[in-house]
């Protein structure tokens, strides 16, 4: 099915500005809150909220198969579970309707009023039910890095990682929209130089810059996905902060891998970019190190050239960008991950998310992690308001952006905006 939403040519009859993430070409996924306190499935072109259950309820997809109430659900799970000709059918539509020569819904005044909506109308949701969360470990550069400042520097990666896409299952019921705010983590840390651990608030709140897929239902229990397959349950991608608490994990990630340092919280953007729109953007992967196992080569471009940033805010002060990275430096693509995912059998379900691990590039500068730009602590970055930051202060906010650019194109994911705040202190009952 050709994908005519694609086509760089087009444009919308809705206002786009000049350096948007969300263009006619992008056409992302995603879960609001409508000024009538309705939660609708949407979609958005420039800074227009597009109700799609409105679209869709006025005859506008009458010919693509769809249920009627596809659209008045509060996440996109049984959506994105219609499968890839459904949500390109959808797409191409979509481009067809604000098109600019597409006078269909551009002259009609009443039907406009009940699907369009400015930003500061809606309240952003999350986007998925999330059944199961993974992350992976999948940077060269991050993994290089971490094993350099905590092992031998000549044998820093660990001897399965240039096999296997090394990950561990998450949190799901942690993840959330961007704009929700997280407290500092407590837990067990070993202080340096003790034997005896203590209780506390973690001293070492971190972020991580990923991105992270969305599945649709791909497989029964027992059934790999071969990886000439696996992009085709792939609905999309969204910016990821994986929130860490370096001590924490410090301590107890021995001998099993993380637990609370991680899920006290995991931050996502709320607009899911579809792999349909991302096509343009393929680039080469970096090539294997080692000989691969038969069932994890692949051909073909299977990464994207994703242009993206991190930002740290002060409560008063203006934001200061401390790393530019990019998605294309990831070593295992998503098609490996997830195809690794299920070799053994294990079943993934529409919603499920798959984080990517830490992107770091190449240059210092490029780090996807205080950890690393700060290098455990020993090199502080310096903001704009000449304060100092090892790893994140309480009531700073982090912000990530990202974007792929090419031809004068641009298709972005918005960004993902989180705080935060000190430990949680409840109100004690008078």
């Amino acid at each position: 099915m050709p994908l005519s939403a694609n086509n760089p040519d087009r444009k919308s009859w809705l206002h786009v500005d000049k350096n948007s993430d969300f263009p006619i070409q992008n056409i992302p996924f995603g879960v609001f809150l409508t000024r009538d306190d309705i939660i609708t499935i949407g979609t958005r072109i420039g800074d227009t909220a597009i109700d799609l259950g409105a679209l869709h309820q006025l005859g506008y997809f009458k010919d693509i198969p769809l249920t009627d109430d596809i659209f008045l659900q509060d996440t996109l799970n049984d959506f994105i579970a219609d499968g890839r000709k459904t949500w390109r059918l959808v797409r191409n539509r979509i481009a067809e309707i604000f098109d600019d020569e597409n006078e269909k819904l551009k002259g009609n005044l009443k039907h406009k009023e009940a699907v369009l909506f400015r930003l500061d109308e809606i309240e952003m949701q999350l986007p998925v039910q999330i059944g199961d969360y993974t992350d992976f470990y999948s940077s060269i550069e991050h993994a290089t890095n971490v094993g350099t400042m905590f092992r031998d520097p000549d044998n820093a990666l660990l001897p399965n990682w240039l096999h296997i896409p090394v990950g561990y299952h998450g949190r799901s019921s942690s993840v959330i929209p961007s704009g929700i705010p997280v407290h500092r983590p407590k837990g067990q840390t070993l202080p340096a130089g003790e034997i005896q651990p203590v209780f506390g608030p973690s001293k070492l709140v971190d972020f991580e810059l990923e991105m992270a897929f969305i599945t649709t239902d791909a497989n029964d229990l027992g059934e790999p996905i071969p990886i000439e397959e696996a992009e085709e349950y792939i609905f999309g991608l969204v910016l990821f902060n994986d929130w860490s608490a370096r001590d924490i994990q410090k301590w107890e990630y021995v001998p099993l891998g993380p637990f609370l340092a991680k899920s006290f919280a995991s931050s996502i953007s709320p607009w899911i970019v579809t792999l349909d729109a991302l096509e343009p953007y393929r680039v080469e992967s970096p090539k294997p190190l080692k000989k691969q196992l038969e069932y994890l080569q692949q051909t073909g471009k299977r990464s994207f050239d994703i242009n993206l940033e991190v930002s740290i805010q002060p409560e008063k002060a203006k934001e200061t960008v401390v790393s530019r990275s990019n998605f294309k430096h990831m070593y295992w693509s998503m098609a490996q991950q997830l195809t690794h995912h299920t070799v053994n059998g294990c079943p993934v379900n529409s919603g499920d998310m798959m984080g990517s691990g830490t992107i770091s590039g190449p240059t210092p500068d490029s780090y996807g992690s205080m950890l690393e730009l700060s290098w455990r602590g020993e090199k502080p970055v310096t903001l704009n308001d000449g304060s100092e930051r090892k790893f994140i202060n309480d009531n700073d906010t982090v912000i990530m952006r990202g974007y792929c650019e090419k031809d004068g194109t641009r298709i972005g994911f918005g960004e993902v905006s989180t705080k935060l705040l000190p430990v949680f202190n409840p109100k004690k009952s008078k």
